[in-house]
């Protein structure tokens, strides 16, 4: 049997290698039980918008316009991410960071802090910690050079959660907030029920959502929700990704695009998002997307297309081309504003 030092030694000379060989593996057997995975990609993108609206500011929900229908050029790095994956047995524990974490300092150093965006522990059919919702179907969301490209009419949250998975059935409990009301007395987790259909064809989910929401004069308003989603295989490598969702569901679409309560009143909200990816080549392909987000009370009305072609230079590195416009108006932007893109992404796979 190896000792604890012939151990470490092992383990150092599999780091080693990962660092070192073209092809190597991420994935290091710890022991006959155990092993160790690590991911992510590094990304870069250079970014010109011209319009009323800045990048940034539109696909966080707050909307704020560029002065005076200005332009605005970019070179960000902070969609880079990096992931890593423990597992033994029946065990699995998974953690993922980015860069979008605020700070930074374009005069000098561009700085940008990390932010953390899953961990979680699966046990069985349990999963516990922070993730996407399970009120979201994540292989419905479109492929997109811009990071916030796909979130008009997109179901997008990651938040603390107690799932428990039932063959294609999940219900889960998760972290409550009341946007625009009052959070601090949040009493009750929001609860999520979800059902799968899978196939050859693709797949298919239909979920619910309810919730208990606290306005700020104390007063306690039911919302409840439904979305359906999927990811359907047309010709080929094709694919067609929809999303529907409507009811009382503020914060759970369009990023911040609606509010779960304005004033006293629970906010209704209807989105949706479609998109078509065509293959022309094994390595070359396009996705064509619009996505819609519309508020009852507050009139708020979000839409975005956007077209992209994408070609993997190596199975690890992707050069990708979009351009797009976005759009929005309603009460909590001073006027109709929107935006013309056009992105350039450079993309490596660990």
């Amino acid at each position: 049997m190896m000792n604890s030092n012939m151990r470490k030694v092992a383990l150092i000379g599999s780091l080693l290698s990962i660092a070192t060989a073209a092809n190597a593996s991420y994935e290091i057997q710890l022991d006959d039980a155990s092993k160790l995975t690590f991911g992510g990609y590094l990304k870069v993108d250079t970014r010109y918008v011209d319009g009323d609206v800045a990048y940034k500011d539109f696909w966080s929900g707050t909307g704020t316009p560029l002065s005076e229908a200005d332009s605005q050029f970019k070179i960000l790095a902070n969609e880079s991410r990096f992931n890593m994956k423990f597992e033994h047995g029946d065990v699995m524990g998974f953690v993922e960071m980015d860069f979008y974490g605020g700070g930074g300092n374009e005069v000098i150093s561009n700085s940008y802090n990390p932010r953390l965006r899953h961990a979680f522990i699966k046990y069985q059919s349990f999963t516990v910690g922070q993730t996407w919702t399970t009120f979201m179907n994540t292989s419905a969301i479109p492929e997109s050079a811009d990071f916030g490209g796909a979130m008009v009419g997109l179901a997008f949250i990651r938040q603390g959660q107690i799932r428990y998975d039932l063959g294609d059935f999940q219900v889960s409990l998760e972290n409550p907030e009341s946007y625009g009301g009052d959070s601090s007395n949040d009493k009750l987790p929001d609860v999520v029920a979800r059902y799968n259909f899978k196939g050859d064809w693709g797949n298919v989910s239909v979920s619910a959502l309810g919730r208990q929401l606290n306005t700020d004069l104390g007063q306690s308003e039911t919302a409840v929700g439904g979305s359906i989603a999927g990811r359907l295989s047309t010709f080929g490598k094709d694919d067609l990704k929809f999303q529907f969702h409507k009811g009382e569901l503020g914060r759970y679409v369009g990023v911040a695009a609606a509010k779960d309560l304005v004033g006293e009143e629970v906010e209704e909200t209807t989105a949706y998002l479609v998109s078509y990816r065509h293959y022309w080549g094994d390595t070359l392909r396009s996705t064509l997307l619009y996505g819609s987000v519309e508020t009852d009370l507050d009139g708020a009305e979000n839409t975005q297309w956007s077209i992209n072609l994408y070609q993997n230079l190596t199975p690890k590195l992707a050069v990708g081309f979009e351009v797009g416009r976005f759009a929005m108006k309603g009460e909590n932007v001073d006027a109709d504003v929107d935006s013309n893109y056009a992105q350039l992404s450079v993309k490596y796979t660990l």
